[in-house]
């Protein structure tokens, strides 16, 4: 009788042990996105794409209807979260996916889970992208895959996935991080553009990035570096604006042609500014073609309670699984857990 309870202990510990292994999803119920399926892609070294992603899938689901899947770099000892390991389960989650949101940097996934993504961007699927997805692939250049490194230089590709979809690979850093904040300066002959609707005053806490997009490029904001960490901080010295939000278009392999929206921030912090998050949620909206649902008072206010992390390399919060946060209400992330081992 002690072994039969002894296996039926072991099979509940299995079968606890793989829900938790499952990704994180967010099922909403009314509104534009019903019947539609984002998927976020968290998997970045140091600006808490971790955090910050969850919590924006909760807005898109809660607020506005969508199914939305997030996926993280996994552990695959632990199950655990662990930022930027190059292990992402779950990809298979993008083939019926109406928009794939990037939050990635230097990742090179095996093929399995690299596969979706490209069979994704081969069909010319709505992509948005965020800060240190202009490099979201160091891949080997004997890889299948290499065309999407950062650096690959065929012309069939040449600057790879950032370049190609985004509109800009990695240049430079524009502006230091923690020392100076930037602000957003909407494009003036882009007022009237949809994703601007009801933005006010985009400010962000993570430092600039020096980018110069692709031709075809429309930007809608610029980019100024602060003196300081304050919104009202004075333009920064010898620093000039550069673009910081865009849209453009791709084209798939089978002809297809895909809405790209690209901003070179995102960090967890820099969600916390209103008018940045909603830069976030009708970027989304308009990459799906759904401009006409973006008003001016769009909600977008957090779901549940978000607590993100000063962003820094190996500052992410240790031992938290993704269903931690599957709950409206538990906390993106539980500030509990330590930012350091």
């Amino acid at each position: 009788m002690r072994f039969f309870a002894f296996l039926f202990s072991m099979a509940l510990s299995f079968a606890v042990a793989t829900a938790n292994d499952g990704p994180l999803v967010y099922q909403g119920d009314a509104g534009v996105g019903v019947g539609k399926h984002i998927v976020f892609l968290a998997g970045d070294h140091e600006y808490r794409s971790e955090e910050a992603l969850p919590a924006l899938a909760r807005i898109m689901a809660k607020h506005h209807g969508f199914k939305c899947t997030v996926l993280f770099n996994i552990d695959s000892k632990t199950g655990f979260i662990e930022p930027g390991n190059s292990n992402m389960p779950h990809t298979d989650a993008i083939a019926d996916a109406d928009l794939l949101v990037f939050g990635l940097r230097f990742q090179n996934f095996p093929a399995e889970q690299m596969q979706p993504i490209v069979d994704y961007l081969n069909r010319g699927g709505p992509v948005v992208g965020t800060r240190t997805s202009t490099h979201a692939f160091k891949i080997p250049k004997d890889s299948p895959f290499a065309r999407f490194d950062h650096k690959y230089s065929g012309e069939e590709m040449k600057g790879g996935f950032g370049r190609q979809i985004l509109g800009e690979t990695w240049v430079s850093h524009y502006g230091k991080n923690h020392v100076m904040s930037t602000r957003l300066d909407i494009a003036p002959e882009q007022a009237g553009h949809p994703i601007l609707r009801g933005v006010k005053n985009p400010w962000v806490e993570s430092g600039g990035y020096w980018v110069d997009p692709m031709p075809n490029s429309v930007v809608l904001a610029n980019a100024q570096p602060l003196e300081s960490m304050s919104p009202d901080a004075a333009p920064a010295k010898d620093k000039t604006p550069c673009p910081g939000v865009w849209t453009r278009t791709y084209s798939g392999e089978n002809g297809a042609t895909g809405r790209v929206f690209t901003t070179t921030y995102g960090a967890s912090e820099d969600l916390r500014n209103d008018g940045f998050r909603r830069l976030m949620v009708n970027g989304s909206l308009w990459a799906m073609g759904l401009e006409d649902s973006i008003s001016a008072d769009l909600k977008t206010d957090f779901v549940g309670p978000y607590h993100p992390t000063t962003f820094g390399f190996k500052g992410f919060r240790r031992g938290v699984k993704p269903l931690d946060m599957s709950d409206w209400d538990t906390p993106i992330m539980n500030p509990e857990n330590p930012s350091k081992d």
